[in-house]
């Protein structure tokens, strides 16, 4: 199978942000793929592909700090804590 297109890939990993099943995580989540996907290098997009495999409770707990994050992840963690916390209350 070909490799997928960057773009294909950009589009499919902003849809996979929105539709979580956890109504925060799809807030969050789609409000950091919008402001950051499109600027990730290849590395970024498989890591935040790989991220997004992981189960919407842990991804929760890690964001809000209730649990520590698996240090694979814990560079693209902080960086989604940091999005949510540069929003006003009230946004994501």
């Amino acid at each position: 199978m070909p490799e997928e297109l960057r773009a294909h890939k950009v589009k499919r990993l902003h849809m996979r942000s929105m539709r979580r099943g956890i109504k925060e995580m799809d807030l969050i989540l789609s409000a950091y793929a919008a402001d950051h996907l499109e600027t990730m290098d290849d590395a970024g997009l498989t890591l935040y592909d790989n991220m997004l495999n992981e189960n919407d409770h842990d991804l929760y707990q890690w964001v809000t700090g209730q649990v520590a994050v698996p240090d694979e992840y814990s560079e693209l963690i902080a960086r989604i804590q940091s999005r949510i916390a540069d929003q006003p209350v009230g946004q994501v």
